[in-house]
């Protein structure tokens, strides 16, 4: 067995203990309330945390087309980051079937968890200039709205809401109607398309695509790769021959999207200098 083989089984075996290890977050933290409901962080935390700590955090968003998901998506994820030192965090936001909201409202939600996160960095024990969002399909879409669209704020607006670094996995860049989504948004589609937002402060951006993804095309994210290259912005496009929409997720066919999918994200988290953490 050569080297990166005898990697990519190490990693899958230790994701499938610690997954069956922990199938839980650390707690859970309401950074949203509503009228009659409200929305949570589920954190993650590594051993050996401390408030005073200084850590990267990452805050992912599931996927389901802003329809329906659930953050435990993502918890795969959050364990293996939360044991390389980080503060990883799987978010709630309203869907059409929890909440009976529309796309847009989702956007909120992605961007108002960003800003919590950051106005908290103090209860968390994060640096606030090491906030990463990360997520997939829908969620993608929402992590890449937090770093190309403005607009869409609440809480405390000193704080950015605009991430370190994204990580996109079949994410939705394109709401035009020539790209996925249009029919729910409509005329406004232009609004919450990341696509058409990039700009010189869209923050390095890595994502995670199938060749053969019919629910959301691969020409999407080429279009977005385009305009990243052509502003001169980092953009690490990595595609999979064959592979359909929710290829990289935890527990899909042989694991092997997964494990790679996931070297490759801290891969793209250690040159940013967001996955070593040194007190």
């Amino acid at each position: 067995m050569n080297r990166e083989a005898l990697y990519i089984l190490t990693l899958l075996l230790t994701s499938k203990i610690l997954y069956a290890q922990s199938n839980s977050p650390d707690q859970k933290v309401e950074f949203k309330k509503f009228k009659d409901s409200s929305i949570d962080l589920h954190v993650f935390k590594p051993e050996k945390w401390k408030r005073s700590d200084k850590r990267t955090a990452i805050v992912f968003f599931f996927g389901g087309g802003w329809t329906g998901g659930t953050p435990k998506q993502f918890y795969p994820h959050c364990q293996h980051l939360s044991k390389k030192g980080l503060i990883a965090i799987s978010a709630e936001y309203r869907t059409k079937k929890s909440h009976g909201a529309e796309p847009v409202q989702c956007v909120e939600d992605g961007k108002s968890a960003i800003r919590w996160v950051r106005t908290n960095a103090n209860l968390l024990g994060i640096d606030p200039n090491k906030v990463v969002a990360a997520g997939g399909s829908a969620g993608g879409h929402v992590a890449a709205c937090t770093g190309t669209v403005t607009g869409f704020e609440s809480g405390k607006l000193k704080f950015s809401s605009v991430p370190a670094a994204l990580i996109l996995f079949n994410p939705v860049c394109d709401t035009s109607p020539s790209g996925y989504g249009n029919n729910r948004l409509g005329k406004n589609w232009k609004k919450i398309s990341p696509l058409h937002h990039i700009n010189k402060r869209t923050p390095p951006t890595c994502i995670f695509h199938g060749t053969a993804d019919t629910t959301v095309p691969l020409n999407n994210v080429l279009q977005f790769k385009k305009k990243m290259d052509g502003l001169g912005l980092r953009c690490e496009l990595h595609t999979y021959d064959g592979q359909k929409h929710g290829f990289f997720n935890f527990g899909r066919d042989d694991g092997s999207a997964y494990t790679d999918t996931v070297k490759k994200m801290d891969s793209f988290l250690d040159s940013l200098g967001l996955l070593k953490y040194s007190k």
